[in-house]
């Protein structure tokens, strides 16, 4: 469906969005989504400095010792092959 799109289409919308919106509302649609990408960029660098300043968290052991499970064994026989039924 959308292999067949061509230059000429592309041209088409292009106008289209031109008539539509002007080129007065459409540099401004540009520059507010230039302002929001360098905003972003600004922001992942901000918090990737902010996580190396702080000191990795420290894992501390259980508050309690785990008691044993009782040791209660049964013994198991494996299974007679003459007791089965036929």
């Amino acid at each position: 469906m959308f292999g067949q799109i061509g230059i000429w289409q592309i041209l088409i919308v292009a106008l289209v969005v031109l008539v539509l919106f002007g080129r007065g509302r459409i540099s401004e649609m540009m520059g507010d989504f230039g302002k929001g990408v360098s905003s972003f960029k600004k922001g992942l660098n901000d918090d990737d400095g902010k996580e190396a300043d702080k000191p990795a968290p420290r894992i501390e052991g259980p508050a309690h010792e785990a008691k044993p499970a009782d040791e209660s064994v049964s013994e198991s026989k494996p299974a007679e092959t003459g007791d089965r039924p036929s």
